[in-house]
């Protein structure tokens, strides 16, 4: 978190010298500090999302209830999405304030052996809080990449001078490095910890082949039914990539393949055969 707001202040200084350098590194801290005890609020609020009873969804609660159990965490409040488009993502500062947030399209597309390997899922990123580390990254990179179109328009307006030569090309220069370093930011935050999930979500239901056709089925699913709701604020905190888009975009993507996913679940529910065999 602090090299980030350090990278801000370097742009803001670039940019504006002095002044552009307390501007935003104070805007950095800033938005660590809301991204700290607001994450769950904004990533809710712009994801449509809203509470659910008990009585509105008892099997809801009750797989969630019983993998908070094995997982040794408070079970968290549960939201549902206006959505047909199958996904979830989980949210919040800590175990004892967070969300799970479920799509209507998951609710009708899978059964309940994949609904549980969902939630086993977000719910290991609420139990190794990387949830947090995921959000204030993904707000501190939306500025880093706001910072680059600032400079950009910034330049536009300013127009040319001697002066300015310098401070022009270095901006330029932040410009186009901006909107990489936030991509490649969110990119390795979002990579690794999807792999742990899977890993950990697998481990709390004692059923990888779960998630695993889970994960296929989302995959066929989102791509039929696009999530409307989607933006690159908020994707990387879903099971399943919301954004859809082939080359560039798919190469940046903040998930890893769902395939190299599903392969390594696969081998994680042939490992304990292997071993009785032998």
């Amino acid at each position: 978190m602090a090299v980030l707001v350090a990278l801000l202040g370097i742009g803001g200084y670039v940019f504006g010298g002095q002044n552009g350098f307390i501007l935003f590194a104070g805007i950095g801290l800033v938005t660590n500090f809301l991204s700290y005890w607001f994450s769950d609020r904004i990533a809710l609020a712009s994801n449509r999302a809203k509470p659910i009873s008990r009585e509105a969804a008892p099997e809801l609660y009750g797989i969630v209830e019983r993998l908070s159990n094995e997982a040794g965490i408070p079970t968290p409040p549960i939201y549902i999405i206006p959505s047909e488009s199958p996904n979830a993502f989980a949210t919040g500062r800590s175990p004892k304030h967070s969300a799970v947030a479920v799509t209507t399209g998951l609710m009708q597309r899978l059964d309940a052996r994949e609904i549980e390997g969902v939630l086993a899922h977000e719910l290991s990123h609420v139990r190794s809080r990387d949830v947090l580390v995921a959000t204030v990254a993904a707000g501190i990179a939306g500025l880093i990449s706001s910072l680059g179109w600032v400079m950009q328009w910034g330049l536009l307006l300013a127009g040319g001078g001697r002066q300015r030569g310098g401070r022009g090309l270095s901006a330029l220069a932040w410009i186009i490095a901006a909107p990489i370093i936030a991509m490649l930011l969110r990119m390795a935050i979002s990579r690794g910890r999807e792999y742990a999930a899977d890993a950990s979500g697998a481990q709390l239901t004692r059923d990888p082949g779960g998630l695993a056709d889970a994960l296929e089925h989302l995959e066929v699913e989102a791509a039929q039914q696009p999530y409307q709701y989607a933006g690159p604020a908020t994707a990387h905190l879903f099971i399943v990539n919301p954004l859809r888009g082939g080359g560039v975009i798919r190469w940046l993507s903040t998930h890893p393949p769902i395939a190299e996913r599903v392969a390594r679940l696969r081998a994680m529910s042939e490992a304990p055969r292997q071993r009785r065999s032998a």
